[in-house]
């Protein structure tokens, strides 16, 4: 990634940062779909260097990143942020500095509560067939290894853009939770339409970190 355009959000007493951050977040996302490469990716990236804030933990700065100042350009955070003005300062793009360290930042997957109790249902009633023990038995047996919903990895409310397209009237919200990822070395790879990398471990896709 060679240029960056960086968001500071500005909350006031009627509008608190978090809130803020539903936001902003929306509209970028909105921005990387419209030019995004394929079905599913985007080139643009995002970061956000002030990650493990106190208060608000995403901190209060959002960095967008390309490796082309074009796609930048091309991407017009000013035209998707206008409504938001007075609450944002947008700097204009800049090339990233020499030397710096590699980050990544990745979408960590929280199973919903209704989710993990079918998971867990139809995992019992395999374990009852093989075992010939009650469901109840094994359902009080995985109880002790049932996943949480909690997670205490930042997070924005974000609304389905996907559910809105299907029926304009019915808002679905949910957590993007976004995890950091400290990396020792710079690595190429694919970003999702949230800016965030898809890939882990060897195919983790890093951002500059300054």
């Amino acid at each position: 990634m060679n240029y960056y355009q960086e968001v500071t959000l500005l909350p006031d007493a009627d509008i608190a940062l978090g809130f803020l951050w539903q936001k902003v977040y929306q509209q970028v996302h909105i921005a990387l779909v419209e030019q995004k490469v394929d079905a599913q990716h985007s080139a643009i990236a995002v970061s956000f260097p002030s990650y493990g804030s106190k208060g608000f933990p995403l901190g209060n700065k959002l960095r967008v990143l390309a490796n082309e100042k074009e796609q930048l350009e091309k991407l017009n955070l000013t035209g998707f942020l206008s409504k938001l003005e007075d609450y944002t300062h947008l700097k204009s793009i800049q090339p990233v500095p020499e030397n710096v360290s590699s980050v990544a930042f990745v979408r960590q997957q929280v199973k919903g509560q209704a989710r993990i109790e079918k998971d867990i249902q139809a995992k019992a009633e395999r374990w009852a067939k093989q075992s010939g023990q009650s469901v109840v038995d094994c359902l009080k047996l995985l109880e002790k290894s049932k996943p949480k919903t909690e997670s205490k990895m930042p997070f924005i409310w974000m609304e389905s853009q996907q559910t809105k397209a299907i029926n304009p009237t019915h808002s679905v919200r949910f957590p993007l939770f976004i995890e950091r990822i400290e990396s020792d070395r710079s690595n190429n790879g694919l970003f999702n339409c949230y800016g965030l990398s898809i890939g882990r471990g060897d195919k983790i896709a890093t951002v500059p970190s300054f």
